[in-house]
């Protein structure tokens, strides 16, 4: 029916020719255009779609020309048959004729030019069935069919730009201008123009205009319209904010890490855009069964109208013919899925969840088990020194003092948490750092090293390691001129609401499992408190990768990660979900979702939006299916004529649509976690350094 139905011009175009958004501004052509169907249906692509005026936004549809003539072909219709019916069936006649050709125009033109070029669709059905009406004499049912062709070709269309036009909303909550600070004083630019680097004045109550890090300022930001996380954020220097966001009551200075046509913001429109690049297997099983349906069906009307001629009565079996034509139709099979999946994403993006392609929905949807990666994921990514154990005539003061000088020469995330404790450390000379195990160097003339617990040897504090193991701590033991003289506990704290994401996954019947690099005590030590019973520890990225590979041979497999450590895991999950929109680059290209928040109580409202959207479309296909199997035979044995087929058929598909756009009303709702001392305790980070 619509361009779903029949898909573009070339088939397999690929995505990057198709028409997309201008990614700050106004649409280079409506959001329609980023899909990519198989013929099996009309010809909407070869006429012309107003539903989006110059400025991307939705038409009132008493302004929308898609809308109005069929909406004339219909008021024509109804004038005919009362002229008809009160005795004056020239006038009568001729007003349903111009019916007709109102309806038509909207279907026939396009039909002939795919015609032309040796496509077939159901827009040719629909003229064939048409015109073997007006040549029967016919003229009232030719037209009741194009109005009703015509107006359920408009609905939907209409519907399919309605569930599109909320991705546009997104664009809108960037502001058009933005304040820059300059040397020669602060200076009002479009946002388009602003660079990485330039440094954002946010006043109270403003929108951040594109992605940065605070230099100066302290306030709260509201970036529910993006995350999805409701509650405002408190926000300082060093903090990152996302564009789009809300400033609260404190002015802000933020400079840009991004540019302002290519940001956090631009890249979700981008993603959902193009999210129906790759199909799902629903999309592919419809276009599979309607793409032959419509040969096959002039096949059959061909072999009716010969059996009419064979039994001697042409006129009956043509006009049976015709009625066929429009019984078997494959329209409401071919749009079942795409409304459904265009909804559901578009819905998802605005609660903070990116769903890359129509086939990672529908895998979304039938997840049975997911596995969380802990750093950064489960945990808040921010390890914290939580204890200090000394051995018998150490200094508390000297072991953070020989820790911290070498830690200060590292990178790694263990390495700030000391940086922070311990500021102003010794000076440190000759330091080495063994990847996975620790640092060595000299510090004020002594031999020092600074690693775990595998590497080395804890001694007399081996017990007191062990301790702090079992309560969550990475351990770092530090060793001076070859005797242990004390260790440090480490932990990052785990997300308030880790524990309960998790015990709504298994409300929902999905299993849960923790890949981590950390040692089997910490990682069961995490695992307890966040509820996960199935553990796999010390897994390197190529482990993580292969425990995925095994999972998925059982189960439908989630993986949720968000480093670069993730990647391949994600990338061989069957649904792999990057977590935070400032993630890394290679989690979220390897991801098929990506969530723009960190708050995981999306993960379990995203699989149950999934799978919901996954029923309407299996409700969807079923329907469709059924519509052409009750019709066919009616049709064939003349119990129902052209008006009645038609009528039901172009009801059916309107059902049809509406069932899909259900999909559209999802919506993650994040209750506020409760502030009580209930809440999980902190939690370990890893050591390994590779």
């Amino acid at each position: 029916m619509s361009r779903e139905c029949c898909g573009p011009d070339e088939e397999n175009a690929p995505v990057g020719n198709r028409k997309t958004l201008n990614l700050l501004g106004t649409p280079s052509a409506p959001l329609a255009e980023f899909h990519n169907h198989d013929d099996a249906g009309t010809n909407h692509d070869d006429h012309e779609h107003d539903h989006g005026s110059d400025e991307g936004e939705l038409t009132s549809w008493w302004r929308d020309r898609s809308i109005l003539i069929p909406l004339a072909a219909g008021f024509l219709l109804v004038v005919g048959y009362m002229f008809e019916w009160t005795g004056v069936p020239v006038a009568g006649t001729i007003i349903l004729a111009i019916s007709l050709v109102f309806g038509a125009s909207t279907f026939v033109p396009g039909a002939i030019r795919r015609l032309r070029r040796r496509r077939l669709g159901v827009g040719l059905l629909m003229t064939i069935a048409a015109l073997g009406a007006v040549l029967l004499g016919y003229i009232g049912e030719a037209a009741a069919l194009a109005f009703l062709f015509s107006i359920a070709e408009a609905l939907e269309d209409r519907a399919m730009d309605r569930a599109r036009d909320g991705l546009r909303s997104l664009l809108s909550l960037i502001p058009e201008k933005a304040t820059i600070s300059r040397l020669s004083g602060d200076v009002e630019i479009p946002t388009s123009e602003i660079q990485m680097l330039d440094i954002m004045i946010v006043r109270a109550g403003e929108r951040v205009a594109t992605d940065g890090v605070i230099t100066a300022g302290r306030s709260s930001i509201d970036a529910s319209a993006i995350t999805g996380e409701s509650i405002p954020i408190e926000v300082g220097p060093g903090d990152a904010v996302p564009a789009g966001a809300i400033n609260g009551t404190g002015a802000l200075q933020v400079e840009a890490t991004s540019n302002g046509t290519d940001n956090s913001l631009t890249t979700i429109v981008r993603l959902v855009e193009q999210a129906q690049a790759r199909k799902g297997q629903r999309a592919r099983l419809a276009d599979r069964i309607a793409k032959p349906l419509v040969p096959a069906v002039l096949v059959i009307a061909g072999l009716i109208i010969v059996f009419g001629f064979l039994v001697g009565d042409p006129g009956l079996w043509t006009s049976r013919a015709l009625v066929v034509l429009v019984a078997a139709s494959p329209c409401a099979l071919a749009i079942a899925v795409p409304v459904t999946v265009i909804s559901a994403i578009g819905a998802a993006s605005r609660f903070g969840v990116v769903i890359k392609s129509g086939e990672a929905f529908e895998q979304l949807g039938a997840v049975q088990l997911v596995a969380f990666d802990k750093t950064g994921t489960l945990t808040r990514n921010k390890p914290q020194v939580v204890a200090v154990q000394a051995a018998p005539g150490a200094d508390r003061v000297a072991v953070l003092d020989a820790a911290a000088a070498l830690e200060a020469r590292s990178t790694h995330p263990l390495a700030a948490a000391l940086a922070a404790e311990y500021p102003h450390p010794s000076a440190a000379s000759n330091v080495t750092e063994y990847p996975g195990q620790g640092l060595a160097g000299t510090v004020g003339g002594r031999a020092v090293r600074v690693g775990s617990p595998r590497w080395v040897p804890a001694g007399v504090l081996g017990s007191q390691g062990t301790s702090m193991e079992h309560d969550g701590m990475t351990v770092i033991v530090v060793e001076v001129d070859g005797q242990p003289t004390g260790l440090i506990g480490i932990r990052d704290e785990l997300k308030p609401e880790a524990a309960a994401a998790v015990a709504e996954l298994k409300a929902q019947g999905i299993r849960t499992v923790m890949l981590t690099g950390d040692n089997p005590r910490t990682a069961n030590a995490l695992a307890s408190m966040v509820g996960i019973v199935d553990i796999r520890a010390e897994q390197m990225p190529a482990d993580k990768a292969a425990a995925i590979e095994t999972l998925r041979k059982n189960s439908r497999t989630a993986m949720i990660g968000d480093g670069i450590n993730d990647a391949p895991a994600l990338a061989a999950a069957d649904v792999g979900v990057a977590m935070g929109a400032t993630g890394s680059a290679a989690a979220i290209e390897s991801a098929d979702v990506a969530f723009t928040g960190t708050d995981l109580r999306l993960i379990p409202q995203a699989l149950a939006h999934a799978r919901r959207g996954r029923r309407i479309m299996t409700g969807n296909i079923a329907l469709a299916l059924a519509i052409i199997v009750v019709l066919f035979p009616l049709a064939l044995f003349g119990v129902l004529g052209l008006a009645g087929v038609v009528l039901i058929h172009e009801i059916a598909e309107v059902i049809v649509i509406a069932n899909g756009i259900r999909a559209a009303r999802g919506r993650a709702v994040l209750p506020q976690m409760p502030t009580s001392s209930a809440e999980p305790s902190p939690t370990p980070s890893s050591r390994q350094r590779s």
